[in-house]
């Protein structure tokens, strides 16, 4: 008899690929896209008085940091990497 402690044994090595994957995406969705926007926001709203290349450069920044996580975090790497662990599960 399976207890209902073991139904997370229970799933797919797909499954979890999934699951993982779904929760990366969805943190880069929820945290890292709405500073990328953020970011971009400024540079549209820039005027010819403000410095566009340093709003440019922060917007870079910004980039590359949701891109891989910055010093903590795992940013859309974590995605990726995630994803490729679902393709080689059997995901397509």
């Amino acid at each position: 008899i399976v207890g209902e402690g073991n139904v997370a044994a229970m799933t797919s090595p797909l499954e979890d690929a999934r699951k993982e994957m779904d929760e990366e995406f969805a943190e880069f969705r929820n945290k890292g896209l709405g500073r990328i926007h953020e970011a971009v926001d400024r540079v549209v709203a820039a005027g010819p008085a403000d410095d566009v290349y340093g709003l440019l450069k922060h917007l870079e920044e910004v980039v590359e940091d949701v891109r891989t996580g910055g010093m903590v975090g795992s940013g859309a790497k974590g995605h990726r990497e995630a994803r490729e662990d679902w393709l080689k599960a059997g995901g397509h």
